[in-house]
């Protein structure tokens, strides 16, 4: 008797998250649009308007394509950890689930995308499964754009320091999670101050269940298919980056196009502002501008990658969290 006003709670938060959501996408849409513009003032809106003319919409479906790759690799990546994790729903239901996610990809850190454990926990998938795998997909990515940053690494030195720092942040995080003996002994001295009442101590037992469950996604066949299916799919947008560019008159050769798109989303993600707005595009014009493209041009194609890369993303999760809310 009991367990229905729970379920009736349950049942209400799921649509109050999704409605605060929806309102979240909204807010980051106009923050987006009123950036972008004053970027497109900056730089002359008929030069911008001229270039963007220029790139067709043949190219820009392309770019749109090589996006969707992108979304659906990492898809499948995510589809492996929730079945490593003892977690496995139907692929339609996981599918909603995953890109109504991305509607909330301009949130800090990407956080906003751990709606996807409030949308399967009805699935039977526990939140520290969900969650865990959302902390293995940001570890993979973030090693699949070091791989891809480190190769212009030699004709830019100031990367150096930057790529090097996230890559020892990474493995000292990934060594320390493999500490069982650690994480057993901050849990039970965290349960031990739960049981007095503590809330605090709760919420960090609850990171040590995540933790035990994250380290399960990184064994050496697990990071092997995550980091190979990471660079596979962060290539794909790096490759329409190139197209653009060329698209554009002002061609680069694809191991530094390459380089420029990912050290930009290194920048953005390490910056922890709401999907790297404002850094990621920052670095990208300078250092288009650095390889001798017009001002005009160079925050054209920032734009246009960012629409076809992190709003494409954005516009399809509002979509599907339409689509989940029916």
């Amino acid at each position: 008797m009991s367990a229905a006003p729970a379920e009736t709670t349950e049942t209400a938060v799921a649509p109050a998250r999704l409605h605060r959501a929806v309102r979240a996408v909204l807010w980051s849409v106009v923050v987006a649009a009123v950036g972008y513009l004053g970027l497109s003032l900056w730089a002359g809106w008929r030069e911008v308007v001229a270039a963007v003319v220029q790139v067709g919409p043949w190219v820009l479906l392309g770019l749109l394509a090589l996006s969707l790759a992108n979304y659906l690799l990492r898809f499948v990546r995510w589809g492996r950890y929730l079945t490593l994790l003892d977690a496995p729903v139907p692929w339609r239901v996981n599918l909603d689930a995953y890109f109504a996610g991305f509607a909330l990809t301009t949130s800090p850190g990407k956080l906003g995308e751990t709606l996807r454990s409030v949308l399967l926990k009805p699935h039977g998938v526990p939140p520290a499964a969900s969650l865990a795998a959302f902390f293995a997909e940001r570890a993979s990515d973030l090693l699949s754009i070091l791989v891809l940053a480190a190769i212009g690494l030699w004709s830019y030195a100031p990367a150096r320091p930057v790529v090097g720092f996230a890559l020892a942040f990474v493995a000292v995080a990934l060594l320390l999670v493999q500490w069982t003996a650690l994480i057993a002994a901050v849990d039970r001295w965290a349960l031990a101050r739960a049981g007095q009442g503590a809330r605090w101590a709760k919420l960090l037992s609850q990171l040590c269940e995540i933790v035990l469950h994250f380290r399960r996604c990184f064994s050496l066949p697990a990071l092997s298919m995550g980091l190979g299916l990471g660079v596979v799919a962060w290539l794909a947008e790096g490759v329409g980056f190139w197209w653009l560019l060329a698209a554009l008159g002002h061609p680069l050769d694809l191991s530094t196009a390459v380089f420029v798109y990912a050290f930009a989303m290194l920048i953005g993600g390490l910056s922890f502002l709401p999907g790297g707005l404002g850094s990621s595009e920052a670095v990208m014009i300078a250092l288009l501008s650095l390889h001798g493209l017009p001002e005009a041009s160079a925050v054209t194609a920032t734009l246009i990658c960012r629409l076809a890369t992190l709003w494409f993303a954005v516009a399809l999760g509002a979509l599907f969290m339409l689509r989940v809310r029916k």
